[in-house]
């Protein structure tokens, strides 16, 4: 019937009609029935706008290893602890593919302003903010800067800056005087091509480096709150690298698979007095299935949902 060009639901009448036990089946098998014919001949797509807890949850019922099993609970109270509210400057270390990045700017609401670090050159990948749909005021919003940036002195990162941009023009003029001199038509060819694209104007992406005046800012302000998410990291680590660079009273909140790797750097916080009010928070999170006269829970569901270390930091002098 599918090849001649039959409608699901016609095919769906068609099973019901050439099955000999439809009619002695309850009512509520037969809706049952419907309901599974209809998955499989005539499936139903629903559009809606992307959210931080839809994409968290598709992700952890198909990919959950690509964000570190974060379930769309533990996110949630991940934002709540770390207080992400508008007008904050974020800090974030996300290893979870851009989950985290996304959430905290879809609370922001275009304000305030995200800062994603990481250790070495070459930035995490956070691909999964692209399937929010940001305008570009919010893409404006979320930047990255390297752990080597924002510990360094201002005088040493000008003195990197100004190595870093001798070296460019020295390969700029290397690379400008070993290209052949082009002939007048081929200049005539790039000049018609060139120069319209040369006045559209590209839009902002998420992820930009973060610029000089906003390294500057958080340098001497400290940044609102501190959102770690990196499951393949020594929490401890990043912990007491990071934790300078919030202001004084501001909290933070550590999200791990596991639990020892938050006890150990809760453990070492409190020896250090770089924070109180610390505490180890477990998710619990219960789906029911409601439907008249069948309410009751889900008979799948996940049973853990990870650990989350949060506490505000206080002068340790």
């Amino acid at each position: 019937m599918r090849r001649q060009g039959a409608k699901g639901d016609e095919i769906i009448e068609a099973l019901i009609a050439n099955s000999a036990t439809f009619e002695k089946k309850t009512a509520f098998s037969q809706e049952k029935y419907r309901i599974k014919k209809q998955k499989k001949y005539a499936p139903r797509v629903l559009l809606r706008r992307p959210s931080a807890r839809s994409i968290c949850e598709a992700y952890f019922k198909k990919y959950p290893n690509r964000i570190g099993f974060l379930r769309v609970d533990a996110l949630s109270l991940l934002l709540s602890l770390a207080n992400v509210s508008a007008n904050s400057d974020i800090l974030l270390v996300d290893m979870v593919g851009g989950l985290l990045t996304g959430a905290v700017a879809e609370r922001l609401g275009g304000t305030g302003c995200v800062c994603n670090t990481y250790l070495g050159s070459t930035p995490s990948p956070v691909e999964i903010v692209r399937t929010f749909n940001f305008n570009n005021e919010i893409c404006k919003r979320i930047v990255r800067a390297p752990l080597h940036d924002l510990c360094s002195d201002q005088t040493g990162t000008k003195k990197i800056d100004s190595c870093n941009a001798e070296l460019n023009v020295q390969i700029s003029t290397i690379s400008i005087e070993e290209m052949p001199l082009p002939s007048k038509h081929e200049a005539a060819d790039s000049q018609t091509i060139v120069s319209p694209q040369s006045k559209m104007g590209k839009a902002p992406k998420a992820g930009e480096k973060a610029s000089e005046e906003a390294l500057k800012s958080w340098k001497e302000n400290g940044f609102s709150s501190l959102i770690i998410a990196a499951p393949d990291a020594d929490a401890w680590n990043l912990v007491k690298v990071l934790l300078p660079l919030i202001s004084y009273s501001a909290p933070f909140a550590i999200y791990h698979q596991y639990l020892q790797p938050l006890a150990t750097c809760m453990h070492n916080l409190q020896q250090s007095k770089m924070a109180i009010g610390m505490q180890i928070s477990e998710p619990w999170l219960r789906e029911y299935q409601v439907l008249p006269s069948r309410t009751r829970p889900s008979m799948q569901m996940s049973s853990f949902g990870g650990y989350i270390l949060s506490g505000t930091k206080i002068c340790s002098s």
